[in-house]
């Protein structure tokens, strides 16, 4: 057996026979299909009545409900070597319980695909194996379980992830470890309420009411990493990184800790730097009505050539502090008056534009183009960033997160204006 890789789709190998129904799930390797999951099941009494193509969609519709945290979201591809089943999702007058299998269905993003007997040998052994209980049906399904003691023997030599297997033993087990003290199991007892299990996950009821999905060990540090230095991350501090990863759905009792850690071992962020507040520039506040209303627009650069793009034109909302950024090859008007189109476009004719004095925004094709639309054009006082102070607080903090992402090919920086935003 092989662990899930996420980035490719699932193959899922299905069949049925006479008393049973099984399934192998699966990913391609090097053209080799290679099993991460096995399931069967001895039908009902009255799934063996069922006719053949009922029996075949029974088989696929007991995979998906068996693999569910494994195929959804996900693409897969469908084995099986019922052809009807290719034809059988696009007909509208079948039977209703077939008909419902469809809808329950729709939610997985898959294909079928029919192959022969002979090369789907896995599943059809699986469905063909012996009833142990002579001309009985079973109605039960195979008992796939582990015993728990194996997950509280590998957690007992890690005690960072102890908590772990306490509350997922006594959810999932009904019972606690051996060997605690009065005071620990007080302690298990009272804070075990706030969790429950929903097979295979453990989950928080935390004190906002959000149920949130318990991880530990390596599965925790990737995801404070993702949300750190990944697409989504910015190298942010620990406080915010944390709450990045509570938005996202996730708990770990250590997570403020780990992400202190983290942070504070960033080669990166050691190197850089970080703002300080004393060197964040004080904002003056503008009145506006609605979001999207008046913008403040800058350009950042010149920066190395990046795919033939050597500036960054920057505006920010100051209502709603909404950023949009576009690599540019020159900072000239024209440039300006081309974003700005595509800008009213997206999000109508705003009543004020900020700038500073420079030359790209005070022109006569600029000026012709606010008179065009009706904007007000505000400039800053020279010498004075304040009052075009979002906009200036918005490029530092796009400079900084786009030196930390980038690393040491610096020509790569448009590539990653998207992601820093």
């Amino acid at each position: 057996l092989i662990a899930p890789n996420w980035d490719q789709p699932f193959e899922l190998m299905c069949d049925a026979s006479d008393f049973a129904v099984g399934a192998v799930l699966g990913q391609r390797i090097e053209k080799h299909i290679r099993p991460i999951h096995y399931t069967s099941k001895t039908m009902t009494q009255a799934e063996s009545n069922y006719m053949t193509t009922e029996k075949e969609m029974l088989a696929v519709v007991y995979a998906f409900e068996k693999f569910r945290s494994y195929l959804i979201m996900n693409k897969s591809i469908v084995y099986t070597d019922h052809s009807a089943l290719k034809y059988l999702f696009s007909k509208k007058d079948a039977k209703a319980r077939l008909l419902c299998w469809i809808l329950l269905l729709q939610e997985f993003d898959f294909k079928v695909i029919d192959t022969k007997g002979a090369e789907n040998y896995v599943a059809d052994h699986l469905s063909r194996l012996e009833n142990p209980y002579e001309n009985v049906f079973d109605p039960k399904e195979i008992n796939e379980t582990f015993p728990l003691e194996t997950l509280n023997k590998v957690a007992h030599h890690d005690q960072s992830n102890q908590w772990f297997a306490d509350f997922a033993n006594y959810h999932a087990g009904k019972f606690i470890i051996k060997g605690m003290t009065t005071q620990q199991k007080q302690k298990v007892f009272k804070d075990v309420r706030h969790y429950f299990w929903d097979d295979p996950y453990l989950f928080k009821t935390c004190v906002n009411q959000m149920i949130r999905r318990c991880v530990a060990g390596p599965e925790a540090l990737d995801i404070l990493k993702a949300c750190y230095s990944g697409p989504i991350g910015g190298h942010y501090g620990a406080n915010y990184t944390a709450k990045k990863v509570f938005d996202l759905g996730f708990y770990w009792p250590t997570i403020y800790k780990d992400a202190f850690e983290l942070v504070k071992h960033c080669d990166s962020c050691q190197r850089q730097g970080k703002i300080s507040q004393k060197d964040e520039m004080p904002q003056n506040s503008i009145q506006v009505c609605e979001i999207f209303d008046v913008w403040g627009i800058d350009f950042m650069g010149p920066f190395l050539s990046s795919k033939g793009n050597k500036y960054i034109l920057v505006v920010v909302d100051y209502l709603l502090k909404w950023v949009e950024a576009k690599a540019l090859p020159t900072n000239d008007a024209r440039m300006v008056v081309k974003f700005f189109k595509s800008l009213f476009s997206r999000f109508e004719t705003p009543e004020a534009i900020i700038s500073d004095k420079g030359t790209n925004f005070c022109n006569d094709q600029f000026s012709k183009f606010m008179l065009k639309y009706e904007v007000t054009h505000r400039l800053s006082t020279a010498y004075h960033p304040q009052t075009s102070g979002q906009v200036e607080v918005t490029n530092r903090r796009l400079k900084r997160i786009l030196e930390r992402t980038v690393g040491e090919n610096c020509a790569l920086w448009s590539d990653k204006l998207e992601d820093a935003l």
